[in-house]
């Protein structure tokens, strides 16, 4: 199934993982609507809405930039609305706006916690809810959540328990949307990688050069977001994914060409967290 005609409605995007599913969906020639705070370039991160838009053309699809916060309920009312008005409809939505800090509980500020559970959790929840009455009018309606699966090891319920939360939210959400639309076909399903991908917050919270050098491109997450998009709805929703595991039921054998250094054998590549 193609993404041809199809209109996407994305938390985030302006870089990295969002940037990547947006770019793989773009030689569709989808349309993609970026809901972002990132109006002007980041003085340490590369990219703003702007430049993800143009990204997006360039690579086939259609654009509409939108500046705003997911954590405002009038502003994620008005992406869905602007999306609507200018594509006629949404067809998929991605939750990949999500903030990260894994510091330990005594150590973590509580705007911080607070942040996380209103960008992750909140954001994911309201903007899935504020899109379900235009993906019911969808002819194969998604939600994807760019969260991991829910492991009640004692190790990482540990770990870093205000982002574990966080994180688990995210998909407490979207499985919850998954139950409650299922008769309406809306799938919902949540997308985490078994090894740490390439982007800005391994660089800078889990371990500089180091991890990145061990880590696989944001083209596998965003393949295998594709894929995910592209099934039937109603047959394929309600299941907490990992990367590797949907593109192998697709018949990809070989990830070597995702990793960040070419030639890291598979079994050097640095493992993603929350995964046993």
């Amino acid at each position: 199934m193609s993404l041809a005609g199809k209109t996407i409605l994305m938390s985030g995007g302006s870089r990295g993982i969002g940037l990547a599913i947006a770019l793989r969906a773009a030689a569709d020639g989808v349309n993609i609507a970026m809901l972002a705070k990132t109006d002007t370039p980041h003085p340490k991160l590369e990219g703003t809405v702007h430049s993800a838009a143009d990204a997006i053309r360039a690579a086939g699809g259609q654009a509409l930039p939108i500046v705003g916060d997911v954590r405002d309920d009038a502003q994620v009312t008005e992406a869905v609305l602007k999306t609507q008005g200018e594509f006629g409809g949404i067809d998929i939505v991605i939750n990949n706006a999500s903030v990260i800090d894994l510091s330990r509980s005594l150590d973590l500020a509580a705007k911080k916690y607070d942040l996380m559970q209103d960008v992750n959790v909140r954001g994911t929840f309201m903007l899935s809810r504020a899109a379900v009455p235009v993906l019911r009018e969808s002819a194969n309606p998604h939600i994807l959540s760019l969260s991991p699966p829910l492991n009640l090891s004692p190790k990482w319920l540990g770990a870093h328990t205000g982002y574990t939360l966080a994180k688990y939210g995210m998909t407490m959400a979207t499985l919850g949307i998954a139950a409650e639309f299922a008769d309406d076909g809306i799938a919902a399903n949540t997308l985490w990688p078994r090894t740490t991908i390439a982007t800005a917050a391994v660089q800078n919270l889990l371990g500089g050069d180091r991890v990145m050098a061990a880590s696989r491109t944001s083209d596998i997450y965003a393949d295998a977001a594709y894929a995910v998009i592209t099934k039937p709805a109603r047959e394929y929703t309600g299941q907490t994914l990992i990367v590797e595991d949907v593109l192998e039921a697709d018949g990809v054998t070989d990830f070597s060409k995702y990793a960040a250094v070419p030639g890291t054998p598979d079994d050097r590549l640095f493992p993603d967290i929350f995964l046993d």
